[in-house]
C-alpha cells in the first residue's frame, strides 16, 4: 500500500466517530450513547490533565493547604526563623556602624579639642543621621572661666596645686572600687590608669553628664563615654554591659555598667579609665582620689 494513502487512513480513523452505547441486561434496549473519536477523546485527557494543574497550583498559591504536609510546615518554620535572625542581624550591624562612626568622629573633635556631638537616629528608621552639639550648661561656663582664667582654680598655676585645687572644686567620684596597676602615661600610649576590680563590679559616673557614647567594639568591650561640664570627658572601656544610650542625661553615681567578667584564661579583667579634658588626655589621679 502507497504510504502517504496509508497516512491518510490513519488521520481519517483519528477524527472518525464511533458510537458508545449502554445496553440494558434484560431486554438489550440502549438507554444511553455517545459518539466519540480518539482525537476528541485525546483532547479530553488533555484538558482534564490541565483544568487539574491550574486547580493544585491554585491551592497551593493562595490556600494554607501546604501547611497539612507532613514536614512542609517544619521547613516554612525554619525558613521564617532564618529571615528574623538575618534582619536582627542586619539592624544590629546598622547600630553598630552608626555607634563607630560616631566614635570615629568625636575622637576627631576631641582631638582637635572642639566640642563632641551625639548622632540621633530619625524616626523613620533611616541611616541618615543628624549631629546635634551638646550645648554646655550655666555650670560648664562657669567652671570653664574658672580653669581657664587667672583664678584660684585656673589651670595655669603650678601643675601640684592646679591638680589639687581642681580636684576639691570639681568632687569627681571613683568610677569603680579597685587597685591601680597601670599608670597614666603617654609614653608608652595609656592615656588613663588601668584598674583590677572585681568580675561584674558596678561602674559608677564621676560626675553629672551626658552620653556621647555607648558602644561595644572587640577590643575594649563595652565602651561608655561622658561629656561633663568644663569640656570635661570621661572614658570607661572594658564594661560587661553597658546601661546607658546616647544622648542621656547622667547624674553623679549613677550605674552606668557593669566591669568585664573573668576571660576563658581565667585573668582578672582590668577596667580602663580615662579623662580628656579640652581634646588632649590628662592623668585621672590628679581629679579623682582612687
Amino acid at each position: 500500500m502507497n504510504p502517504f494513502v496509508k497516512i491518510q487512513s490513519l488521520w481519517r480513523n483519528l477524527f472518525r466517530k464511533r458510537r458508545f452505547n449502554m445496553l440494558n441486561a434484560t431486554d438489550n434496549s440502549e438507554e444511553w450513547h455517545i459518539h466519540l473519536s480518539p482525537a476528541s477523546i485525546f483532547a479530553g485527557l488533555v484538558a482534564f490533565v490541565l483544568l487539574l494543574f491550574i486547580l493544585v497550583l491554585s491551592l497551593m498559591a493562595y490556600t494554607p493547604v501546604m501547611e497539612f504536609l507532613p514536614g512542609y510546615r517544619t521547613e516554612a518554620d525554619r525558613s521564617r526563623e532564618n529571615l528574623v535572625q538575618n534582619i536582627i542581624r542586619l539592624d544590629s550591624m546598622e547600630r553598630m556602624m552608626n555607634d563607630m562612626m560616631t566614635y570615629n568622629e568625636n575622637i576627631a573633635l576631641i582631638l582637635e579639642g572642639k566640642t563632641p556631638v551625639v548622632r540621633t537616629l530619625s524616626n523613620s528608621d533611616s541611616t541618615r543621621t543628624g549631629k546635634v552639639l551638646v550645648v554646655p550648661s550655666r555650670e560648664d561656663s562657669l567652671l570653664r572661666a574658672q580653669m581657664e582664667g587667672d583664678g584660684p582654680y585656673a589651670l595655669s598655676g603650678r601643675e601640684g596645686a592646679s591638680r589639687r585645687q581642681v580636684r576639691e572644686a570639681i568632687e569627681l567620684v571613683t568610677p569603680i572600687e579597685g587597685i591601680i596597676t597601670d599608670r597614666f602615661d603617654i609614653g608608652e600610649g595609656r592615656f588613663g590608669v588601668r584598674i583590677a576590680a572585681a568580675a561584674n563590679d558596678r561602674v559608677t559616673a564621676i560626675d553629672d553628664g551626658t552620653a556621647v557614647m555607648s558602644l561595644w567594639t572587640p577590643e575594649t568591650g563595652y565602651m561608655i563615654v561622658l561629656q561633663h561640664a568644663g569640656n570635661l570627658l570621661s572614658v570607661y572601656k572594658h564594661l560587661s554591659q553597658s546601661l546607658v544610650t546616647p544622648g542621656q542625661t547622667i547624674r553623679s553615681g549613677t550605674l552606668i555598667g557593669y566591669n568585664a567578667d573573668n576571660t576563658d584564661s581565667g585573668e582578672m579583667p582590668l577596667f580602663e579609665f580615662e579623662l580628656w579634658n579640652n581634646g588632649k588626655p590628662v592623668d585621672p589621679e590628679g581629679y579623682i582620689v582612687f
